[in-house]
């Protein structure tokens, strides 16, 4: 854990989607979840930093199927040169969308992730991101994850608190993991032109 990181360029939401943060498929303690990402969007809006929000499209018949009440991103979008929703078809964000091209365009070098599923789409979108020479910082209360079921011959129910803690571990110490969202703090980037 680090104590103060330094200033970030850009904030990337990570699948905050109504699916994921509402109704009976909600990760656990979804109320904390919303209201750091809010936070965090926000500040990162007044700061003038790049906002990212990445958008799972998941396959026919899935709660975030493309088009679904479920796929829905969850907080409202400001759209403009500054904030940009990204659909993705797989975990990794970068992986088959314009985010690093994006992040390049606007000059970003660091950024702070956010969002669900810890140990999926937000792990590896930091860690393809850290791949990549980025500098990411990841607020520990502002990522969260389903509990895992037990496995008979495997193991016992692992809490998504537990799960969401060893996915942060996981992407070794490149990664600047602070304990809270509002340790995160953001600069302005460059302002982009849209398509």
């Amino acid at each position: 854990m680090t104590d103060l990181p330094l200033p970030v360029e850009a904030l990337i939401v990570v699948d905050v989607q109504s699916a994921f943060v509402t109704g009976s498929g909600a990760v656990p303690d979804a109320a904390r979840l919303v209201d750091r990402t809010t936070d965090l969007i926000a500040r990162a809006r007044k700061s003038g930093a790049l906002v990212v929000h990445l958008q799972n499209d998941g396959p026919a018949g899935a709660e975030d199927e493309p088009h679904t009440p479920g796929w829905e991103l969850h907080h409202p979008v400001e759209a403009g040169p500054r904030e940009i929703v990204i659909r993705k078809p797989q975990d990794d964000g970068f992986a088959r969308t314009s985010l690093r091209s994006l992040l390049t365009d606007a000059g970003v070098k660091s950024l702070a992730v956010c969002g669900v599923m810890s140990e999926m789409c937000v792990q590896a979108t930091a860690r393809t991101a850290l791949a990549l020479g980025y500098r990411v910082v990841l607020p520990h209360d502002a990522h969260a994850t389903q509990d895992i079921p037990a496995a008979p011959g495997i193991s016992e129910a692992i809490p998504a608190a537990t799960v969401s803690r060893v996915a942060e571990w996981a992407l070794g110490s490149d990664a600047e993991v602070t304990a809270h969202a509002s340790d995160v703090h953001f600069t302005p980037g460059s302002v982009i032109a849209l398509p």
